[in-house]
């Protein structure tokens, strides 16, 4: 097996990528793919808890609850467009849902930007829509 390869990123992005493994450790129900999820979780965990250690903690742990929440809308607004892609359903649910992402993802991108301005990261994640 590989060795993983490590690259920089932010406190946004890696708490960030911890809530989205946490729902998927939920719920995807295949225990190879869960496996998968469980081994990646296990590298992120001790640097994702020393950002919860820290002095800012109580902080950092709110914004990382946001964000949780924010993927678990996001999980369940992309089963919804792929249950209406099934079925050639692009009617009202589907305009919603879609546009739904688009604003929970700029949610999401501003509470990442919270933690990193928090923490003075001094990687951040730049957005720019027209």
């Amino acid at each position: 097996m590989t060795e993983p390869i490590f690259v920089p990123v932010s406190p946004g992005e890696l708490l960030d990528k911890k809530t989205i493994l946490d729902i998927k450790r939920e719920r995807i129900a295949d225990a190879a793919q869960r496996a998968n999820v469980e081994r990646e979780l296990a590298l992120l965990q001790g640097l994702a808890q020393r950002l919860l250690d820290g002095p800012l903690g109580e902080q950092i742990a709110k914004l990382e609850r946001e964000l949780r929440e924010i993927n678990a809308a996001l999980w369940d607004c992309e089963n919804t467009v792929r249950r209406c892609e099934r079925a050639c359903d692009f009617g009202q649910e589907f305009v919603d849902t879609a546009r739904r992402i688009y604003s929970t993802n700029d949610l999401r991108a501003s509470v990442k930007r919270q933690i990193n301005q928090l923490l003075q990261s001094m990687i951040v994640e730049e957005k720019s829509h027209t």
